[in-house]
C-alpha cells in the first residue's frame, strides 16, 4: 500500500508539573515517537505519526506511560486519528507539502 493505513495526531499535556518541566517531559515523548522509525511531523501543538493502526495504538499508550514515569502525576491527551485499512489515508506529505 502506497498510503499509510492510519495517521495519528497526539498532544500530551503533563499535569502537576510546571514551566520547563512540562517541556522536558513532552520532549521525552517526542524523542520516543521519533525513535519508532515511523514518519512523523512535529508541530507546535501536536505530533503526527503515520503507519499501521496497531502500532500507532501501542505508541499512544507508551506516550502516556512516559509522562507518568517522567514525573507527571496525571496528564491530558488529545488525539485525532484517520484510519482506513482498505485504501489508506492521506500522508503527512500530501497534506503539508504545498505549505512548505
Amino acid at each position: 500500500m502506497d498510503q499509510p493505513e492510519a495517521s495519528l495526531a497526539i498532544q500530551v499535556l503533563p499535569q502537576s508539573v510546571a514551566g520547563d518541566e512540562v517541556l522536558r517531559i513532552v520532549d521525552k515523548v517526542i524523542a520516543y515517537i521519533k525513535s519508532t522509525g515511523l514518519k512523523t511531523f512535529v508541530g507546535p501543538f501536536e505530533t503526527t505519526i503515520e503507519g499501521d493502526f496497531d502500532k500507532l495504538m501501542e505508541i499512544a499508550r507508551e506516550c502516556q506511560l512516559i509522562c507518568i514515569r517522567e514525573g507527571a502525576a496525571s496528564l491530558l491527551t488529545y488525539m485525532k486519528m484517520a484510519y482506513n485499512p482498505n485504501s489508506g489515508v492521506w500522508s503527512i506529505e500530501k497534506k503539508t507539502a504545498k505549505h512548505a
